[in-house]
């Protein structure tokens, strides 16, 4: 019966119907008593409820996380599971998504079919959608738990394991494990060494090609993110990112163990050593170990008598900043 009047449609086209009849057997009769909208399907109208009510009937029985649409947690299960049904015959790449699998096809092709009516861009279908969330500053997907809002399900997605601590991506070569799958590739190639992606301008090489797209910023100047705010621009979108908590004192990342807040999640790595005593970087001079990697630089400089910091006043040279910092007072008392 859901699909009843979409067929009627078509069988009336072939027997000649004007495009007035067509139209009134084509007129949507499932309506949304919330929002008003109309689908053509019962079931369409169905899952379209789900975004007024909340309801999410479909569990993961590994997780349990919970989805509005039955679609939405079969394609969630293969982060578990690491099936990739879909296979490019081109380079026999797979995925685990259909779309993302379109979209790779477009690097062999070159197609970009669709474009971006404000700019003129050409993107693939699925990548205009986010894009034109730039020029509208729509953010779609918001997380039921803190209330932020993402252009992106799947950074929802990515952004919710921040609260759970859900780890899905392990590495099967070291068995680290990882919140998001592009950090667990990226890992991976400390063990093969695979570097793809060069520079064009000055040869250097590149495991993933965001980084080299970045890296070919410091040549070209260019600065693409700015700040709505103060106006301040930056060659990376997570600097952008960074910056903004300047002004809204958001503070994401919160210690598990005593509940402090930071708002960088290097800031609260470094802090969680208290904690643990973890102290992974060490001196290969003399083995002293220290809690981050600034510590470890200033201490080498014992071993090497550099005093790289020098007063632009006296000339007089010292070992760290601080040193510097302190005498420079002399100078101005």
């Amino acid at each position: 019966m859901e699909n009843e009047l979409c067929d009627v449609s078509v069988n009336c086209k072939r027997i000649g119907f004007h495009d007035e009849v067509l139209k009134e057997i084509r007129k949507p009769s499932y309506h949304c008593d919330i929002c008003g909208k109309t689908f053509c399907a019962n079931g369409d109208l169905t899952k379209h409820k789900r975004i007024h009510t909340g309801e999410k009937p479909y569990h993961c029985d590994i997780c349990g996380e919970s989805f509005s649409e039955s679609g939405v947690l079969t394609r969630h299960r293969r982060i578990h599971t690491g099936e990739r049904p879909y296979h490019c015959d081109i380079c026999g790449k797979s995925f685990s998504q259909k779309s993302h699998l379109t979209n790779h096809k477009y690097i062999h092709t070159g197609e970009k079919p669709y474009h971006c009516d404000i700019c003129g861009k050409s993107l693939s279908r699925n990548s205009l959608t986010t894009h034109k969330y730039i020029h509208t500053g729509e953010r779609p997907y918001q997380c039921d738990i803190c209330g932020k809002s993402f252009y992106q399900r799947s950074h929802l997605t990515t952004h919710k394991y921040t609260h759970t601590g859900e780890k899905p991506y392990h590495c099967d070569i070291c068995g680290k494990l990882f919140s998001e799958r592009y950090r667990l590739t990226r890992h991976k190639y400390i063990h093969t060494g695979e570097q793809r992606y060069h520079c064009n301008i000055c040869g250097k090489s590149f495991a993933v090609t965001s980084h080299l797209t970045t890296h070919i910023r410091i040549h070209t100047g260019e600065k693409p993110y700015h700040c709505d705010i103060c106006g301040k621009s930056f060659p990376q979108i997570s600097e952008l990112t960074i910056h903004k908590r300047n002004h809204t004192r958001e503070k994401p990342y919160h210690c598990d163990i005593c509940g402090k807040l930071f708002s960088h999640r290097s800031t609260l790595i470094n802090h969680k050593r208290i904690h643990t005593g973890d102290k992974p970087y060490i001196c290969d001079i003399c083995g002293i170990s220290f809690s981050q990697i600034g510590n470890l630089t200033r201490h080498k400089y014992i071993h090497i008598e550099e005093k790289p910091y020098h007063c632009d006043i006296c000339g007089k040279s010292f070992k760290q900043k601080s040193c510097l910092t302190t005498h420079k007072s002399i100078h101005t008392d």
